[in-house]
């Protein structure tokens, strides 16, 4: 388990001006824009390949600003972006982190296409619950694998050393300041590497069943859909250090993962018309909440368990996303050519199935809230040939973790710093309040891309 020492006597092997642990979103953002900066640059990751949390994502970065809503004529800004975030947090997201990913998220994904060649697509064919504007970001393939090969072949092509198989285990301090760290290799070896800056870009900790319990107990036996290493380490380090420890309860949840194949389903089939059913035929719940508080009320469900409940035209928007390709070829997303014969394949009673489509309908065609207070935003009615996924709800990834001011310096609970070590992604808190509901769709990315930016650039400038 992850430990603070004092540095005391002990010598280091290397050092590293600037030292990242972690090779996710953040930690590449933050290397590349270290290095942009004449810094040296060290990465270290425990996996064999860089991947995290963002390679399990659809990669989606949203942003208000950008040449690519103006292109399509999207009016946004980056106060618009701010005030929808802080609605769906409650007002309980730090304003001035808010501000800070408002008003830099633009840049960041137009840094990117630039300086780098991402090619940047504007989502505009549906919209995720609570944005007031067409603004996410995403490359062709729709999926976090591929930001992640592009951002490590960016970080290669600069030459900055990511050092894999690679697990940091012990920080090495005095008097607040942080020295380097200890890492231990698949082999058993330890190397210890010194720095000037440390920035902690090791995700969160839903992979650590104990930090869950204490956390977020409603989640306990939830289906982890997150990276198994995100164990916590940022969490455990933070509490020796004094850090200021924020939001642990918030996290992000998801509740449409196809379940036994355990595949995302886009939520796109549910804001284009659709809605889920329980293993009763019955709707349960205003699907339009957001995707993140629906894991645990699916969870609620006999059997912790619904289905996604469609039709072609909005499985012809969700194909855009690779998961949902590999969900039909994993033969998840059932069809058929009336709602009875999709009832008989998913063994739902045929006469309530019927009912439950013919009230959404009616909803829609009545342009009225229903009693869960949904007001159906597509009109368009479903129409043969009929599409039912069974799903689940899960649990992404954290959101809570250091508060860290806006540049990504980690603040102490008396809101003194830690005058060297940053925190960005999963390892910061986010912006999304204490509790899930205030999880608006993308915050996990943008939280991850711009303060990786920034805790980067902020930690090649304290020595130059």
């Amino acid at each position: 388990m992850s430990n603070v020492q004092p540095v005391g006597s002990i010598s280091f092997d290397v050092t590293s001006p600037v030292l990242i642990v972690g090779a996710g979103a953040a930690g590449l953002c933050a290397a590349l824009a270290a290095s942009e900066m004449g810094a040296e640059v060290v990465v270290i990751e425990r996996d064999p390949r860089p991947a995290g949390s963002t390679a399990l994502s659809a990669g989606l970065i949203p942003a208000a600003g950008t040449r690519f809503q103006r292109a399509r004529k999207v009016e946004d800004s980056p106060a618009l972006f701010a005030a929808d975030i802080k609605r769906k947090s409650a007002d309980e997201a730090d304003d001035e982190l808010v501000q800070a990913v408002t008003e830099h998220a633009g840049a960041l994904v137009e840094w990117l296409a630039d300086a780098y060649k991402f090619p940047f697509e504007l989502i505009d064919d549906f919209n995720y619950p609570g944005h007031s504007a067409l603004r996410m970001h995403g490359l062709p393939s729709r999926t976090g694998g591929e930001l992640m090969d592009r951002l490590r072949v960016a970080v290669e092509k600069r030459d900055i050393p990511i050092l894999c198989n690679a697990t940091a285990t012990t920080l090495f301090s005095e008097n607040d300041r942080i020295h380097g760290v200890e890492a231990e290799r698949t082999d058993g070896s330890r190397e210890r590497i010194g720095c000037n800056a440390l920035i902690l870009a090791c995700s969160g900790y839903g992979g650590n069943p104990d930090f869950i319990r204490q956390y977020i107990p409603e989640m306990a036996d939830a289906l982890y859909f997150g990276h198994q290493g995100n164990r916590g380490d940022a969490l455990a380090w933070g509490r020796a250090l004094g850090a200021d420890l924020r939001d642990c309860g918030a996290y992000q949840g998801h509740g449409s993962v196809a379940t036994p194949q355990n595949i995302l389903i886009t939520w796109a089939v549910m804001t284009e018309g659709g809605f889920q059913i329980n293993a009763a035929g019955r709707r349960f719940s205003n699907e339009m909440q957001g995707y993140s508080e629906q894991a645990a009320v699916v969870l609620q469900q006999p059997g912790g368990i619904a289905f996604d409940i469609f039709d072609e035209r909005i499985a012809a928007i969700a194909r855009q996303f690779q998961d949902f390709k590999d969900a039909e070829a994993a033969g998840a997303v059932k069809s058929a050519g009336t709602i009875e014969a999709l009832g008989d394949m998913i063994n739902i009673p045929l006469d309530v199935l019927a009912t439950t489509l013919r009230e959404v309908e009616q909803r829609k065609a009545d342009a009225a809230s229903d009693e869960y207070g949904r007001a159906f935003l597509s009109k368009q009615q479903l129409s043969p040939p009929y599409y039912a996924v069974r799903v689940t709800g899960a649990l992404f990834h954290t959101q809570g973790g250091l508060m860290i001011d806006r540049t990504g310096r980690v603040r102490k609970a008396d809101r003194s710093q830690l005058p060297n070590l940053f925190a960005a992604g999963g390892a910061a808190v986010g912006v999304s309040g204490s509790k899930a509901a205030g999880y608006l769709s993308g915050n996990g990315l943008l939280t991850a891309t711009v303060f990786g930016r920034l805790v980067g650039k902020a930690a090649a400038g304290l020595y130059k």
